[in-house]
């Protein structure tokens, strides 16, 4: 098997161009703040919450235990694939080189997908919080909230493009500042709840049980929103190739990542049942938190949480952006879309072609999206299509590291727990939530969810004979010191450890 000395480099056809990107950008702890910074735990409660509650009632903390741990397998099967193939476009190489070049292709078009969707779930919250923050007799303005959602957007646009160290240093600053603020809340939360009297009942165990999602499509319509919830964490996985020991720190983030959400937003999801009334509840679909936080801690609490998902909403904006640039810039290193999405700015060594693009593309839906319905109906239609194309997505990575790893699957408890099992169990949960859902989501969302999905044929249609490389591409190999026994022996000094352009 040939091993190349970058995992980031390779060169086109016809010139000596490379397209490299920044190598050790991002430091072992920078990917850890990136995948938190991916799921967004302050945006995500703050808009999911009442549209999670509203389906699943007190069953809602149940929904995201039960959705954790198969998305930790998950997890899993991206930190052992990312040992085998360092990659940009992740589960867009996995799938293809395990599985088959079409489903790989569509793995990455559906990541490409619901993260330009989310441009818009995303830049809309991010404009009303500084509303909020700073003209709150103008939260109505639905113009000077879409003005600002942009010009975030656009700042955040300009971080991805400059080079990949601003990117992790804007990161750090606001993830940091966010995560104290959730974590000084959850505290209170639970000081406040073992001590005084609350609005709501008083928790239960029952509630992470399945007594309260009983009812035809409850559990699939609420997991699909808590997909949505973990979403992101995997953006440490298409930033491998720019982060340093990608191969080990990229996949070890992610599973970092999800433990820390997992956790913030089962503490804070209690709290949202057991400190406020139904009614709050249901009344506050753009925020959950402004009243929580009231709730927490009277006068400041609600100002201080806005604090939060507005810098949560704004970091999360910058991650989907890395998300889905770095995917199409490995689709346009590959051919399988238009070679000018792998070009790498001279300069800041990003896909400034792939980012330009996507910032078009972006604004013009995100615009667009104030004119066909109001925030809450933009908001819950983009949520629950998004929790249909990561489902697909995740589904095939689950099965393909199952695949990439059938040598040495029972060659040890280790291996057949974390490679084998509970992947197996992350794959199997997503395809049934990917399959259950459709006859349960309403027309708008199928089209977007997976209509959507359906049309990334018509590139691969389009570029299969311009993209031998890889639609013919070889399947995953494990390095010859692998093949009889674990993934930790994987040899340090060859980080490419079977580089997929080699």
């Amino acid at each position: 098997m040939t091993h190349t000395n970058s995992p980031a480099a390779t060169e086109t056809h016809g010139n000596a161009q490379k397209h490299e990107l920044q190598a050790d950008g991002v430091s072992a702890a920078g990917s850890i703040v990136m995948a938190v910074a991916g799921s967004a735990p302050a945006y995500s409660i703050a808009a999911t919450t009442a549209i999670l509650v509203g389906a699943a009632g007190l069953g809602a903390p149940g929904v995201l235990l039960w959705c954790g741990i198969p998305m930790l397998g998950i997890a899993w099967a991206f930190l052992y694939l990312g040992r085998i193939d360092v990659n940009a476009g992740a589960a867009y190489s996995w799938v293809a080189r395990a599985l088959h070049p079409i489903l790989g292709f569509l793995s990455g078009w559906a990541l490409v997908i619901s993260a330009t969707i989310f441009m818009v779930a995303g830049a809309l919250p991010a404009g009303a919080m500084t509303v909020s923050l700073f003209a709150p007799d103008q939260a109505d303005n639905t113009i000077l909230i879409t003005a600002i959602g942009a010009v975030w957007f656009l700042v955040m646009a300009a971080c991805v493009l400059f080079g990949v160290h601003i990117t992790a240093r804007a990161q750090w600053i606001m993830s940091l500042i966010e995560v104290a603020i959730l974590v000084v809340f959850a505290v209170l939360m639970i000081v406040r709840a073992a001590t005084t009297s609350h609005a709501g009942p008083s928790f239960s165990g029952d509630w992470l049980g399945f007594s309260h999602l009983a009812g035809p499509g409850v559990f699939v319509t609420a997991a699909l929103t808590a997909a949505f919830y973990f979403w992101g964490w995997d953006v440490s996985a298409n930033l491998n190739e720019e982060t340093k020991n990608g191969h080990k720190s990229a996949g070890s983030a992610g599973i970092i990542g999800v433990l820390i959400v997992f956790l913030l937003f089962v503490l804070f999801t209690i709290g949202t049942l057991t400190m406020l009334p139904s009614k709050t509840i249901e009344s506050n679909q753009a925020n959950i938190l402004v009243p929580l936080g009231q709730a927490v801690w009277p006068g400041l609490g609600g100002k201080i949480l806005i604090v939060a998902v507005a810098l949560s909403t704004i970091a999360t904006l910058e991650t989907t952006l890395v998300q889905v640039t770095r995917t199409l810039f490995a689709m346009g290193r590959d051919n399988t879309l238009p070679k000018a999405f792998g070009r790498i700015h001279p300069r800041w060594r990003t896909p400034a072609f792939a980012t330009l693009v996507v910032v078009g593309v972006s604004v013009v839906l995100f615009l667009g999206s104030t004119l066909i319905g109001s925030v809450g109906d933009v908001m819950s239609n983009a949520i629950s299509s998004i929790g249909v194309q990561i489902t697909f997505y995740y589904a095939l990575a689950g099965v393909a590291v199952i695949v990439a790893y059938r040598k040495v699957l029972f060659a040890s408890v280790r291996n057949f727990f974390l490679i084998f099992l509970w992947p197996l169990v992350g794959a199997i949960f997503m395809a049934c939530m990917f399959g259950f859902s459709i006859p349960n989501n309403d027309p708008i969302v199928n089209i977007l969810g997976v209509g959507l999905i359906v049309v990334g044929l018509i590139p691969v249609a389009i570029y299969y004979r311009r993209a031998r490389g890889y639609y013919t591409r070889r399947p995953l190999e494990l390095p010859d010191e692998l093949d009889e026994k674990a993934p930790p022996g994987i040899d340090d000094r060859d980080p490419a450890a079977s580089d997929p352009r080699s």
